[in-house]
């Protein structure tokens, strides 16, 4: 009976010790997680499941640290909101992945994600190809923020009172430098097909194209390898001061 009494009065300081904190913090710790803030949330869990359910006389050896670290989140917190070259460290920077409608592959690396990964991004933001997109940032908390090119940000159809065929997802023909047969398949093309439509687009081997659709009426999207854009433009210095 007195474990079990133990158990109930540790997960009770627990958990209150932990929602003050959480409180302290802000509502950065339940909102949109960077990678610092998911760091900050397991450990915290962590330190409160230990005080909850530890019953070798440790429970204040807990307590203790799990107020240091909130006060330790604290500080780098504070520190965060006063310099802007410190939060860069901690929290890090956006990162731009797409820009005039091209995918920037070393950024895609750099971040660990993959073209599957990022066509999932571009649907959750009603965009169905990196080719209407000027610019795509991905966000310190993995969500992809896009500007989409002038001429796709026009009046809608829906605007002009004009009815269309609906937008279908495009079909991938090519990924890494391989052609994926079997989609080309299903557009009713062949390898040599594929090959003269590239040219248009400056292609003479499927090696220089990273990634390539055909859409519903027949259009191809093609990203190479060699982008040839001009030098990447830093989002993140476009605010002054730290």
């Amino acid at each position: 009976m007195k474990i079990y009494l133990e158990i109930i009065i540790q997960t009770f300081l627990a958990f209150f010790a932990i929602l003050f904190i959480t409180r302290l913090l802000g509502r950065q710790q339940i909102s949109q997680l960077t990678f610092y803030e998911y760091i900050n949330g397991i450990t915290f869990g962590s330190i409160a499941a230990a005080l909850a359910t530890d019953l070798d006389n440790r429970t204040m050896q807990h307590f203790i640290g799990l107020i240091l670290f909130g006060l330790l989140t604290g500080a780098f917190s504070f520190i965060s909101l006063k310099s802007r070259s410190f939060r860069k460290v901690i929290e890090g920077e956006p990162v731009l992945i797409i820009q005039n409608g091209k995918i920037l592959e070393k950024n895609l690396k750099r971040v660990s994600y993959n073209i599957d990964e990022l066509n999932v991004l571009l649907r959750q933001n009603n965009c169905l190809s990196p080719e209407d997109v000027e610019y795509g940032m991905l966000e310190i908390n993995g969500q992809l923020s896009i500007f989409k090119k002038n001429e796709k940000r026009n009046v809608t159809m829906e605007d002009l009172k004009i009815t269309s065929q609906s937008e279908a997802i495009p079909t991938e023909v090519i990924l890494g430098g391989q052609i994926i047969y079997e989609n080309l398949k299903k557009k009713e093309l062949s390898g040599k097909d594929l090959l003269n439509k590239l040219k248009s687009y400056g292609v003479g081997k499927i090696e220089e194209v990273m990634y390539a659709t055909i859409d519903q009426n027949g259009k191809l999207y093609v990203d190479k390898y060699e982008d040839k854009l001009q030098a990447d433009i830093d989002f993140s210095e476009n605010s002054k001061g730290v």
